[in-house]
């Protein structure tokens, strides 16, 4: 298979993420049917925390194993372990922090006319933006991450020469990358601010682009430091995309109905990785 082939085929693996995406424009939905659109988004990310950890730390004990039983250098250990741990407190920290600020400046810029200040006057395209779609944002920014570590995987295969494997790795992210798409827009369903097509658009590249770009990089250069690296950003940022969802179910009520939606997400995403190893083999 051909390299434009293979980049080809990681566009296609990305883009499946744009079929979820309408539902972000649905008006006038019950409490009980955004229970159920937040939660199975919540099992979704839940999947996707543990499959992107289960696979950043297999590097680092396969390191520790080679320096205890064979030999290997402690220092790659020592290195993948502090990519690890510092990509993990990146992603977590880093969006704690950033939506912090974020905070601060959607608040400056709501500012009332009775308390007029310099800020007012500021421009700034945090303006207008609800918190639900504030969420989707990071939603969309978290599985980025991991379907760029998705994308490493697909062109790192295939440089290797494993294009049968390529392909089943393809197929696997594009089923992933179709159920994330709803898990984006959860939040927007129903929202009182119904988002552009041009929002949704951003979210799909956002989310979705990552894979193609990948791909790009992993066909043409591999790096298992680079690898553990974003899958640890992924998770970090995963897991505070996920505590955030936990707050919004809290709030929406519907305890049954959360609870049947985190499982259904988690069978999903479980689901679809028991279908990538089978076919792989």
């Amino acid at each position: 298979m051909s390299t434009s082939q293979i980049l080809l085929m990681g566009l296609v693996a990305g883009s499946t993420i744009f079929v979820g995406l309408p539902v972000g424009r649905l008006q006038g939905t019950s409490t009980a049917l955004k229970a159920v659109l937040s939660s199975v988004a919540t099992g979704i990310l839940l999947f996707l925390l543990y499959d992107v950890i289960d696979h950043g730390v297999t590097p680092v004990n396969n390191a520790l194993t080679s320096a205890v039983k064979h030999g290997g250098s402690w220092g790659d250990f020592a290195g993948y372990a502090a990519l690890l741990a510092g990509g993990f407190g990146a992603g977590l920290l880093g969006l704690v922090h950033y939506d912090r600020w974020m905070s601060k400046q959607r608040a400056k810029s709501l500012l009332g006319p009775g308390a007029a200040s310099a800020a007012e006057f500021e421009p700034s395209w945090i303006h207008g933006m609800s918190s639900a779609s504030w969420l989707s944002l990071l939603i969309a920014t978290g599985i980025g991450l991991h379907n760029f570590s998705e994308g490493l995987a697909i062109g790192q295969s295939a440089a290797l020469g494993q294009t049968s494997l390529a392909l089943v790795l393809i197929i696997g992210f594009a089923l992933h990358n179709g159920t994330e798409g709803f898990g984006i827009v959860a939040p927007l369903a129903g929202d009182t601010q119904r988002p552009s097509w041009r929002f949704l658009g951003a979210l799909g590249l956002i989310g979705g682009g990552p894979t193609f770009l990948g791909t790009l990089v992993g066909q043409t250069w591999t790096s298992t430091a680079v690898s553990v690296c974003f899958l640890a950003l992924a998770a970090g940022s995963i897991l505070y995309v996920v505590m955030q969802l936990v707050q919004v179910n809290m709030r929406l009520g519907h305890k049954t109905l959360v609870a049947w939606g985190i499982f259904g997400g988690l069978v999903v995403g479980f689901a679809t990785d028991f279908v990538l190893s089978a076919v792989g083999g």
